[in-house]
C-alpha cells in the first residue's frame, strides 16, 4: 500500500475535523520545511568549500586565473540536473497538482551546486519553493481539494522563509502578500482559508532552523541611532532610487532572459545553443567576475555584513558592485543557474544605502547630524526588495526582525512605502492585474477580450417598478432569494437598482423621514447605475464591474441606454472564462492528433495497395490496374473521411461545450439572476 492510500485510510477511519487535519497538517509542513531548509543551507557550505577551496586551491597552485573555471565545473553539473529537471517538467500536464516527488530534492540540489559555484544568486527563492513543493507534495498524497493544497502552498512558502531569515513573522506576511494574496480572505469561518495554518507552519519551520543552526539573526547589526527626525526627507529619497534600482534590477533580469532565449536582433543564435552551452556561458561570466569583484559573486551575504558593520567601502567601489551585481545576477539567472533574487535584492540595497549614505554625508555640512552609512543601507534593503518582489509589508517586518529596534521602523516604512507607491504607478499592468485578482481569474485578460457580452448575458433579470411599495418590493426581493432588482419605469426604462443592503440600511437607521409603509422604490433605490452594452468584450464589462466591486450590470441597448436588455454577472464571466480555456485546450488536442491520422490512412493505403499488387500477379494488367485504381478511390475516400470525422468532432465538441456553457449560465442565472449590483 502506498503512503498516499495509507494517510487516506487513516484519516477515512478516524474521521478528524476539518480544523485537527490542517493543524496536523500545518504541522508536518513546518517541521518537512525546516529540515529541508536546514539540509539545503549544509548543502550550500559543502559545495561552497568544495568549489572555492578544494579546487580553488588545485587551479591557484597551476594558473592563478585558474578560478575562471570553478564556476564552468559548476555549470556543467548543474546543466546534468537541469536536462533531468526539464525532462520531468515537459511530462506533467497539471501546473498545481502534478508535481513529480524527484522533482523537489532535484531542483534543491541544483539550487546549492549553482549557489555553491558562484552563481550570483539567492537561497532565499529556493528555500521558499522547497516549502512549497512539500505543502503541494503533502496535499497531493492526502487527496485534499485545490483549495487546501492551495493554502499548504502558502503554509510551505511561509516556512521556507522563515527557516531561510530566522524571520517568521517576516515568513507569514510573505505568504499572505505574495503567495496566497487574498484568497484566504474568500471565506474566513472555513478551514481551507485559515491564516493559523499558514502561522503555525512558519513557527514550527523556524524553530526547526533555530534548533538546527543556531538563533543568530540573518546579519549582525550595528545599533541603530535617531540622529534627527529632520532626517526622514533623506529616507524617501533612498526610497526613489531604490524604485530606479528595482525597476533596472528586474528590467536586466528580463532583458537578459531574452538574449539567451535568441529574442535579440543582434544574437538569434542563442536561441540554437543547448542548455549546456547557456550555462558554460554564465559561468565563465561568473569566473570573470571573481578574479576581479570577487564581492560581487555568490550569495554576497560576507559583503553586506561587511557593509552593515562600516567596513570602510570607497563611493566608487560600491558603484561599481551596484552595476556588476545587477548586471551578473541579470546573467546567471537568464543562463540557467538556480537560485532566488531575495538575495540579490538585499546585496544591491545595502550597497545602495551605502553609497546613498556616505554621498550626503559629503555633501551635507558636518553641522547637520545624520545617521552613519550602515543605517541607510539597512533602510535600502528593505526598500529595493520590497520594490523587486513587490512585498512591502514583507520587506518591513522582515527587516525589523532582523534589528529587533522599533527606532528604524519609521525611516524604513518611509523609505519602503515611497518605493513601492513609485513603482505602482509606473506599472503599465497593474490594472488588469488587480482585475483578474478581484475576479479571483489568472492574469490571461486576452481570453476575456474574445467573448462578448451577448454571448453570456442573463435575459429577464429580476426588476421591480419605481412605484411599487417598498415593503412590497422588499418582501418580492427576499422571497425569491435575490440580491438586488432592476427599477423600472412605467414604460420599463431603467431608472436604477434596489438591493438587499438598500433595505437593511433602512431598516437599522433609526431616525426617517416617514413611516415604511408610505415608501415606494424610487425613495431608496439607487439612481447612479452603471451599464454596459451586448457588444462590449466581456473584459471590458470586468474593468468597470472592478472599479466599483460589482458584482452584476445590467445589459442597455447601445441606442436607447434607458432600455435593458439583459444582466452580466461575475459568475457568468467566470463560467465564460474557463469554458473557453477548456475549449481551446480540446482545440489544441484535437489539432494535434490530425497528424497521426493522416499518417495512419497513408500505412493503410500503402498496405492495400501492397495487397491488391500481389493478388493480381496472376492476373492481366488491365485487371490488375482496375484493381488498383479501386483500391485507391477506397483508400482516398477513407482518408477524406477520418479527417472529416476529426473536423465534425472538433464541431460537436465546440457545439456541446457552447451548449453545456448556455445551460449552465442559465441554471445559474436562475438562481443567481438578481444578485446585488452594490454601489
Amino acid at each position: 500500500m502506498s503512503l498516499s492510500r495509507l494517510l487516506v485510510t487513516v484519516l477515512n477511519r478516524l474521521q478528524p475535523s476539518a480544523e485537527t487535519v490542517m493543524l496536523i497538517s500545518a504541522i508536518a509542513v513546518g517541521v518537512i520545511s525546516g529540515t529541508g531548509v536546514t539540509l539545503f543551507r549544509k548543502l550550500i557550505l559543502i559545495a561552497q568549500e568544495f568549489y572555492w577551496h578544494e579546487l580553488a586551491l588545485a587551479f591557484i597552485a597551476k594558473w592563478h586565473w585558474g578560478i575562471v573555471f570553478i564556476p564552468m565545473i559548476g555549470a556543467v553539473v548543474v546543466s546534468i540536473l537541469r536536462f533531468k529537471l526539464d525532462r520531468d517538467e515537459a511530462s506533467t500536464s497539471s501546473r498545481e497538482l502534478a508535481l513529480s516527488y524527484s522533482q523537489v530534492p532535484l531542483k534543491t540540489v541544483a539550487a546549492a551546486l549553482s549557489l555553491g559555484a558562484g552563481a550570483s544568486l539567492g537561497p532565499e527563492g529556493p528555500s521558499v519553493e522547497l516549502g512549497s513543493n512539500i505543502g503541494s507534495l503533502l496535499g497531493q498524497m492526502m487527496q485534499f481539494s485545490s483549495e487546501r493544497i492551495r493554502l499548504l502552498i502558502g503554509a510551505g512558502g511561509a516556512a521556507g522563509l522563515a527557516a531561510g531569515f530566522n524571520a517568521p513573522i517576516a515568513g507569514v506576511f510573505f505568504a499572505l502578500e505574495v503567495l496566497l494574496r487574498d484568497s484566504y480572505r474568500t471565506n474566513k469561518s472555513s478551514p481551507n482559508s485559515d491564516v493559523s495554518v499558514v502561522v503555525i507552519a512558519s513557527v514550527i519551520s523556524a524553530l526547526v532552523s533555530q534548533i538546527s543552526l543556531g538563533e543568530r539573526p540573518a546579519f549582525s547589526l550595528p545599533v541603530y541611532e535617531v540622529r534627527s527626525y529632520w532626517e526622514l526627507p533623506l529616507y524617501l529619497g533612498l526610497g526613489v532610487l531604490a524604485s530606479a534600482v528595482a525597476l533596472m534590477f528586474t528590467r536586466a533580469i528580463k532583458l537578459a532572459k531574452k538574449f539567451f532565449a535568441g529574442q535579440w536582433k543582434i544574437a538569434p543564435f542563442m536561441q540554437k545553443l543547448p542548455m549546456p552551452i547557456k550555462l558554460l556561458i554564465g559561468g565563465l561570466c561568473v569566473g570573470i567576475i571573481a578574479l576581479t569583484f570577487p564581492e560581487a559573486i555568490g550569495i554576497g551575504y560576507e559583503t553586506v555584513e561587511s557593509i552593515l558593520q562600516d567596513t570602510p567601502f570607497t563611493i566608487p567601489l560600491l558603484a561599481m558592485l551596484l552595476a556588476i551585481k545587477l548586471v551578473l545576477t541579470a546573467i546567471s539567472s537568464a543562463s540557467g543557474f538556480v537560485g532566488g533574487i531575495f538575495a540579490p535584492s538585499i546585496f544591491l540595497g545595502a550597497v545602495l544605502g551605502s553609497l546613498y549614505g556616505q554621498a550626503i554625508a559629503s555633501f551635507l555640512p558636518a553641522s547637520i547630524p545624520i545617521a552613519a552609512s550602515p543605517a541607510y543601507a539597512l533602510v535600502g534593503m528593505a526598500a529595493v526588495l520590497a520594490g523587486t518582489v513587490r512585498a512591502p509589508l514583507t520587506s518591513v517586518l522582515l527587516l525589523f526582525e532582523m534589528t529587533r529596534d522599533y527606532r528604524i521602523v519609521l525611516p524604513l516604512m518611509a523609505a519602503v512605502g515611497l518605493c513601492a507607491w513609485v513603482l505602482d504607478q509606473l506599472d503599465t499592468s497593474k490594472a488588469d492585474r488587480m482585475m483578474m485578482q478581484w475576479s479571483d481569474l489568472p492574469a490571461d485578460i486576452e481570453v476575456l477580450e474574445k467573448i462578448k457580452i451577448a454571448e453570456v448575458m442573463t435575459l429577464n433579470p429580476a426588476s421591480v417598478k419605481y412605484s411599487m411599495p417598498l415593503l412590497q418590493a422588499a418582501q418580492f426581493i427576499t422571497s425569491g432569494y435575490h440580491h438586488s432588482a432592476l427599477v423600472l419605469d412605467d414604460i420599463n426604462h431603467l431608472q436604477g437598482i434596489l438591493t438587499t443592503q438598500d433595505i437593511k440600511r433602512l431598516l437599522s437607521n433609526t431616525v426617517v423621514d416617514r413611516p415604511l409603509e408610505e415608501m415606494t422604490v424610487q425613495n431608496i433605490c439607487t439612481k447612479e447605475v452603471l451599464y454596459t452594452f451586448a457588444d462590449e468584450s466581456l473584459a471590458e464589462a470586468l474593468k468597470r464591474m472592478a472599479t466599483r466591486d460589482l458584482r452584476q450590470m445590467p445589459v442597455v441597448d447601445r441606442h436607447q441606454p434607458k432600455r435593458v436588455i439583459g444582466m452580466v454577472d461575475r459568475l457568468a464571466i467566470t463560467t465564460a472564462y474557463n469554458t473557453a480555456l477548456t475549449k481551446r485546450a480540446i482545440a489544441a488536442r484535437i489539432t494535434a492528433t490530425k497528424p497521426t491520422v493522416t499518417i495512419a490512412t497513408v500505412h493503410s493505403n500503402t498496405v492495400n495497395n501492397g495487397s491488391s499488387n500481389g493478388s493480381s500477379n496472376g492476373s492481366s494488367n488491365g485487371s490488375s490496374n482496375n484493381a488498383n485504381d479501386k483500391s485507391n478511390d477506397k483508400d482516398n475516400n477513407l482518408n477524406a473521411n477520418n479527417v472529416n470525422n476529426v473536423s465534425n468532432l472538433n464541431n460537436a465538441l465546440s457545439n456541446s461545450l457552447d451548449s453545456a456553457s448556455n445551460n449552465n449560465l442559465n441554471r445559474e442565472s436562475d438562481i443567481h439572476s438578481s444578485e446585488a449590483v452594490s454601489s
